[in-house]
């Protein structure tokens, strides 16, 4: 899957190209297109509709080849470069093809982006479908796991280069900013994926609220006239078993489409012993997409989805000989809209919406143990936003604004040892809005992405903020090195999950960060034979945000320490394709500080009580110093391909109190699970796992198709530890050796 990353600008990733094909009279003409580019190798390539009209979306900004052909006619090509999410339009006519045509199209596509500013990969098209077997609700944030300067700690929970609730995801162009890990909200799975684009530096000003690093998520949508119906399969290593069905439906200017999703698996969530004990999971959803196209400069999509997912909370040993079950749930329901307008071939105006209903509940039996819990929480948000594109010459102009309330209520109730409960509710509602304005000019071999944001937050406090936005590239032609830098200032609000509760109970409300963020890095190409990129990056926070879990029932807090200082390192190597080989390499080294006091929190013990007005330093609950991953892909033949991946961690680090040894474990943890902590350093002991994968194209016919795919992850069956028995973590085992075999059928 990370043979398809590719490096692109810092802007929203949403090029468009339009095409017209005529005949030497004027009327429209089936044709073939093709659109590629060296930065992604096969981007498109399909027949126009019988209208000779032809559109491909969710371009990344960079420069393309176009080719058109028809039987009987001269063949067309031309280089274009998309540089906004203004389409790019083209109305094209073939002559007759001369008695006797030679045509030699060279190749005009750099091996490097010499545009841009930031760090970003993107993820597209027919690679998605190859994404690795994983735990449902796991694969798109196993996606960008993959990818250098992330990290993913136990539960799926993302972590961008050191940076704990600051993932905002934005599907469709509006953004998600609360926890999206499988344990707090239904999860967007590849399936239903075209296009993943991940940045992580130089942030456009459009972006607010979290931002230690985006994942926008395209969701499908198909041009070609007709049925396009749908199945993929799934099933593998404790009794994990998936499908999804959908079809598309275009007629004229109209598509409307939609699918269904259901799975199980008896490990949801990374449990706390081998054992593996109560860790069932049922997941359901579907949605339903309608886009209209009033004409070739308006386009409406609307989109309504619903997901569910009923779990168990692991339990650990002792929990489980006492017979505790904890059930959550946690459910989703939303309505997106956009539209679209084109003025004309530099200029447009997209206004966007959402509504969307989230709840996530806990309940306990009355054997459980050290403490009952019960919990109902949710918000109901509306989102609206609206900005203008404008192009000309070399500038490249947005300007906008968004806004959104969130009505919150909590309810939470626990009893530790028969002592008396302690019993929440509250309901309060939100208030946040935004405005920007940014630019991206090319000069010469220079090109600067500079932009401004206002931000204000309204909860338990109130607050706003200036965040400027800066980004700079150069092209150094003659050795083709691109030398990059920039600067993000961030605004970040504090997490939602149970930020009420967590207000009341410590008395001091968790406030927003306030983050600077630095970037310097150089890429280069080395013919077709490898890319290489390396960054060093420093970030800088004022109230860093993290979270503690209350034991191991899964339900976090949102915390807040004075501040917090982060560095890193990182290094990617990639081959592109030689004689069916490809692959990548890629190492990250971090360093992340954090300064006492802290604010928020759910602490019952005096000591851990005592954090709140300490003093001092400390690693961060992400400070993995060394991550490294690697893949080789070898493809003997068109229709099969196989695949063999490692990835390397140098560990966590391990919250205990001072003077813990392993004896004071032993009556809660096992010896396996003891051998992996590293009680002298205070740290989890390096882990280290390699797959494998093959895949066949079993048959095929135009856009019909049946792929088969078989993985097995952690071949080695080596036992790795996530987290150990800390303060904000709690213990979590990696997943073992895992067998699984999908099976996608396109009609």
């Amino acid at each position: 899957m990370c043979l398809a990353a590719r490096p692109g600008p810092a802007h929203r990733l949403e090029g468009e190209v339009s095409l017209a094909v005529r005949d030497p009279a004027g009327l429209p003409l089936a044709a073939r297109v093709k659109l590629s580019g060296r930065l992604s190798p096969f981007l498109a390539e399909s027949d126009t509709d019988e209208d000779g009209r032809w559109r491909a979306r969710h371009l990344r900004f960079g420069p393309y080849l176009l080719q058109v052909t028809r039987q009987g006619f001269a063949g067309f090509s031309e280089p274009i470069a998309i540089r906004s999410e203004i389409p790019v339009v083209r109305e094209i006519t073939l002559p007759l093809e001369a008695l006797e045509t030679i045509i030699q199209v060279q190749d005009a596509v750099s091996p490097l982006d010499p545009r841009q500013t930031g760090t970003v990969f993107q993820l597209e098209g027919e690679k998605l479908a190859d994404t690795s077997f994983s735990t449902p609700g796991r694969g798109t944030a196993g996606l960008v796991n993959n990818l250098p300067g992330w990290l993913m700690e136990a539960n799926a929970v993302l972590h961008p280069r050191g940076s704990e609730y600051d993932t905002q995801y934005v599907i469709d162009g509006i953004p998600m900013t609360d926890n999206r890990s499988p344990a707090f909200a239904p999860a967007v799975e590849t399936d239903e994926l075209e296009a993943i684009h991940v940045f992580t530096a130089n942030i456009p000003a459009e972006y607010g609220r979290k931002l230690g690093g985006v994942v926008e998520l395209f969701t499908r949508r198909s041009d070609a006239r007709g049925h396009h119906p749908e199945v993929a399969l799934r099933g593998g290593s404790f009794s994990s078993a998936e499908s999804y069905v959908a079809d598309a439906f275009v007629a004229g200017r109209t598509a409307v489409s939609g699918g269904l999703r259901a799975a199980e698996t008896d490990r949801f969530l990374d449990p706390p012993a081998l054992e593996n004990y109560t860790n069932h999971a049922g997941l359901a959803g579907g949605s339903f997409r309608f886009e209209r196209d009033f004409s070739a400069r308006d386009r409406l999509q609307a989109l309504f989805s619903w997901n569910r997912a009923h779990f168990l909370a692991p339990n650990d040993p002792a929990q489980e000989e006492n017979g505790q079950r904890q059930d959550r749930r946690n459910e989703e329901t939303a309505g997106r809209a956009s539209f679209r307008h084109v003025f004309h071939s530099t200029a447009m105006a997209t206004i966007r919406f959402m509504a969307r209903d989230l709840s996530a509940q806990l309940w306990s039996n009355p054997l459980a143990a050290p403490v009952y819990a019960a919990q109902d929480r949710g918000f109901r948000e509306v989102y609206l936003a609206g900005h203008v594109a404008v192009q000309k010459g070399a500038h490249v102009a947005k300007f906008g604004g968004d806004g959104q309330t969130a009505g919150l209520h909590e309810r939470f109730y626990f009893q530790q040892n028969g002592s008396e409960g302690f019993r929440f509710q509250d309901r309060q509602r939100s208030r946040e809005a935004g405005a920007f304005v940014q630019d991206h000019w090319q000069h010469g071999r220079w090109t600067l992405d500079a932009g401004l944001r206002w931000d204000y937050y309204g909860l338990l406090v109130q607050e706003s903020a200036w965040s400027p936005r800066l980004g700079a590239a150069y092209f150094w032609k003659t050795p083709g090195v691109v030398l990059h830098a920039s600067y993000d200032r961030a605004f970040q609000t504090p997490a939602i999950e149970n930020l009420l509760l967590t207000g009341a109970f410590q008395g001091l409300p968790v406030r927003p960060s306030h983050g600077d963020f630095y970037e310097v890095g150089v890429r280069k190409g080395f013919g077709r034979l490898l890319r290489v990129e390396a960054n060093q990056f420093w970030r800088r926070f004022r109230e860093f945000a993290d979270d503690d879990v209350f034991l191991n029932t899964g339900i976090n807090f949102p915390i807040a320490f004075s501040r917090a200082a982060i560095q890193g390192t990182e290094l990617r190597v990639e081959m592109p394709g030689r004689r069916g080989f490809s692959g990548f390499a890629s190492w990250s080294n971090q360093i992340g500080t954090g300064y006492l006091p802290l604010t928020g929190g759910l602490f019952l013990d005096k000591e851990s009580a005592e954090l709140a007005g300490g003093t001092g330093r400390f690693p961060i609950t992400q400070d993995q110093r060394n991550t490294g991953r690697a893949q080789i892909r070898y493809q003997p033949r068109s229709r099969v391909w196989l695949a063999w991946g490692a990835q390397y961690s140098s560990g966590l680090p391990v919250e205990l109190e001072p003077g813990a040894t392993r004896e004071d474990f032993e009556a809660s943890s096992s010896p396996p699970i003891l051998d992996r902590v590293n009680f002298a350093r205070g740290r989890v002991r390096p882990g280290f796992s390699w797959d494998v994968s093959t895949g066949a194209q079993l048959w095929k016919r135009e856009s019909r198709s049946v792929r088969l795919q078989i993985d097995v992850l952690n071949a080695g069956d080596r036992l790795n530890l996530l987290n150990f028995s800390g303060l904000f973590s709690g213990t979590a085992l990696a997943a073992p050796r895992t067998v699984g075999a999908q099976l996608r059928m396109q009609f």
